[in-house]
């Protein structure tokens, strides 16, 4: 199965997204889940303008959406849910410096973004093996 990479990018004021692997399809929102809902409402457009003969080859079979964000959306997207201080603790990383990531002051390095991306997905493998 195919994988259609939808790229998910924070500015000050709204979320963008567009397709990696496929050209044509974009959307943007004020928030996450607005952004995606645009971005799929692209694709459906994309797929209605044109003949399936015309469509990219990655949307003629079957494809799964995946979601990929930069530091600054995952944090910004995330702010109401994980504090500073959490995500320091999960990250190892000072606050003082992932607000500067979060607000796009400053770009994390290759080995900071790994830090981070590793801290949620330890968090999510944690949370996936909770029983209630």
């Amino acid at each position: 199965m195919e994988k259609l990479i939808i790229q998910i990018g924070a500015s000050s004021d709204f979320f963008g997204g567009f397709a990696e692997n496929c050209n044509g399809i974009y959307g943007a929102g004020k928030n996450v889940p607005e952004c995606k809902e645009n971005v799929l409402e692209g694709l459906r457009l994309l797929k209605e303008s044109r003949p399936a003969e015309d469509w990219p080859e990655i949307l003629k079979g079957k494809y799964e959406i995946i979601y990929k964000y930069d530091v600054q959306s995952i944090l910004s997207y995330y702010a109401n849910v994980f504090t500073k201080p959490a995500l320091e603790r999960l990250t190892g990383i000072n606050q003082k410096q992932l607000h500067h990531y979060a607000t796009g002051l400053k770009k994390p390095r290759e080995p900071q973004r790994k830090k981070i991306e590793n801290a949620l997905h330890k968090l999510g493998a944690e949370l996936l093996a909770v029983e209630l």
